[in-house]
């Protein structure tokens, strides 16, 4: 190790997590929200977003920084979903099929998405980013016009009055809290869904043991040194669509965890900011765009969380303006992104330097 690399990295880590800490116990004491209220709300956002977050790991850790095409992941689910909706299939057996055909395309499209990288080396994120808005014009055509017309429904409900295309809002009735209520632990006014808590800690389990395997270790080399890699044989082409082709696929069943849990289905617009949020909260738990561990991911959804469930009523409680709060919630999801960004340009610096 470079002399003072330690120390940059130290605070690469440390820094954002602190400040996200101070915030939101400043802000949930000028919020006036009690515990109870703060920490059911918490562990209701950790199920509902964990996998969302743990999905962007492994692409940090293969070197392919912050993977905004999970909204693509998202979008898949979200696909399968209207499929089951709009040919009845309710219950367990819906969300089953809805998760088996939800899977097959995110790989399908992770595939894609991970070829279109691989022409674009140095270049993830913000490809990435674009590779999101253009799958997202393809959704919404597919779901605007599509449905109704070339594809056949038969739950008309869910069809706009013209007879094509989908309305705004689906309800998720035959599927809203199938999972969070299976093992719900209540000790007073606490509510705890061990299940969902269970299932997202089982999905960092795996992703714990997946970078352990040779493939994790494959991953990580890439990650610390392209060329290298490929001079001790590994196919760093095949390994990176690999990452994408896994990130795509967690996404998806995260955003299936997080549609049960809402209840209702923007149709158009659930997924346009799972990316930011998912990227900001893993930047809150101290990740960076060159290292990401399970326990950024896991810390930064509480960090994060928190802090945008108290900052409304604390902005309602001091300026007399809730609106405020909600700009603040924004402020902080995109200047988590850019606080990360420059905190690891400087690292790079000091590195470069020492």
């Amino acid at each position: 190790m470079k002399p003072g690399f330690g120390k940059q990295a130290f605070n690469s880590e440390y820094v954002v997590p602190i400040v996200f800490l101070a915030l939101s116990l400043l802000a949930w004491q000028w919020s006036g929200l009690s515990g109870s209220f703060v920490f059911n709300q918490v562990v209701n956002r950790f199920i509902r977003d964990g996998i969302l977050v743990l999905s962007l790991v492994i692409p940090v850790v293969a070197g392919m920084g912050l993977n905004f095409a999970i909204t693509v992941g998202a979008m898949s689910m979200q696909t399968a979903v209207l499929i089951m909706i709009a040919y009845r299939v309710s219950g367990v057996t819906g969300i089953l099929l809805a998760t088996v055909l939800g899977v097959v395309l995110a790989v399908i499209l992770g595939y894609v998405i991970g070829v279109i990288l691989n022409r674009v080396q140095g270049k993830e994120m913000i490809t990435t980013i674009i590779i999101g808005f253009l799958f997202n014009s393809v959704y919404q055509l597919i779901f605007l016009v599509g449905f109704g017309s070339v594809i056949p429904v038969l739950n008309e409900e869910i069809i706009l009055t013209r007879g094509i295309g989908v309305r705004n809002t689906v309800d998720l009735g035959m599927y809203r809290n199938t999972l969070d209520k299976l093992w719900l632990i209540k000790i007073g006014d606490l509510e705890i869904p061990l299940f969902m808590i269970l299932v997202v800690l089982m999905f960092a389990a795996a992703i714990y043991y997946i970078l352990h395997t040779r493939f994790g270790q494959q991953v990580k080399a890439i990650g610390s040194n392209t060329q290298t890699s490929e001079v001790l044989g590994i196919n760093t082409l095949a390994v990176r669509i690999k990452v994408i082709i896994l990130s795509t696929v967690l996404a998806a069943l995260g955003q299936l965890a997080y549609l049960q849990n809402i209840g209702m289905f923007d149709v158009y617009t659930a997924h346009l900011t799972n990316d930011v949020i998912s990227c900001a909260a893993l930047l809150a738990g101290g990740a960076t765009i060159k290292q990401a561990k399970i326990r950024h991911a896991l810390l930064g959804v509480f960090l994060f969380h928190t802090l945008f469930i108290v900052s409304p009523q604390a902005g309602q409680n001091l300026f007399h303006n809730a609106a405020l709060g909600e700009y603040f919630r924004s402020f902080v999801a995109y200047g988590t992104i850019a606080l990360a960004l420059i905190i690891n340009i400087r690292t790079e610096k000091q590195y470069k330097k020492a």
